[in-house]
């Protein structure tokens, strides 16, 4: 199974990558673009029959793929949803 984790720096947080971006854009004639963000994006595939693989996957998050202090992450499991 996979599980896809996007992970963006928190409001409030610069993010000079994403304004580094809006500038080229708008140097390239792309105008009308008020700001940028950018993420990453982590797909995981997972071993099937995991109890709790959201559980899991948070876990990895809060230890090692985000930074929870500058950074808030999303986790998307496919089939999961609705699960209890």
């Amino acid at each position: 199974m996979k599980a896809r984790v996007e992970i963006m720096l928190k409001q409030g947080v610069l993010d000079p990558q994403g304004e580094a971006v809006r500038h080229a854009l708008s140097a390239l004639g792309f105008d009308g673009v008020g700001g940028v963000r950018q993420g990453k994006l982590i797909e995981l595939e997972l071993e099937d029959g995991l109890a709790d693989p959201e559980a899991l996957v948070r876990e990895m998050c809060e230890r090692l793929l985000a930074n929870t202090v500058i950074e808030s992450y999303r986790i998307e499991i496919p089939g999961q949803e609705g699960r209890a």
